[in-house]
């Protein structure tokens, strides 16, 4: 089993950063891709991005690129989403998640919600 743990969400003001932390225990997340997922009030989850388990192949919404990237560290169990020009827009819960059949990160990663493991979510919220 793959359990995962987000941290790093807080306020922050319009234009600000923020940087958020996916880690695991029980297995490493070496061999999957990881992505991350988030969910505003009154709107569907989207899926912002995703990072390889290996050769470090990304993909992001188009709502984010420019503004957001994605990385990890497998030394030591992370992966971060550094989160820049913050817009009140981008306030919601943050998951980060994995699924059995993702080692190499696509866009079709960001699509269906029923990967196999998500984390419990840390909050972003982007107010003056």
């Amino acid at each position: 089993q793959l359990q995962l743990v987000e941290s790093g969400g807080g306020l922050v003001q319009p234009g600000g950063s923020l940087r958020l932390s996916c880690t695991s225990s029980g297995e490493t997340m070496d061999y999957y891709a990881i992505a991350w997922f988030r969910q505003a009030p009154g709107r569907e989850r989207e899926g912002v991005s995703c990072i390889s388990s290996s050769d470090g192949t990304t993909a992001y919404a188009d709502s984010v690129k420019g503004r957001f990237t994605i990385s990890r560290d497998n030394a030591k169990n992370t992966v971060y989403l550094q989160m820049n020009s913050l817009k009140p827009d981008d306030t919601g819960v943050y998951h980060c998640a994995a699924d059995r059949m993702y080692y190499y990160c696509s866009g079709d990663m960001l699509n269906p919600p029923d990967l196999d493991y998500w984390g419990q979510g840390t909050q972003v919220t982007v107010s003056s």
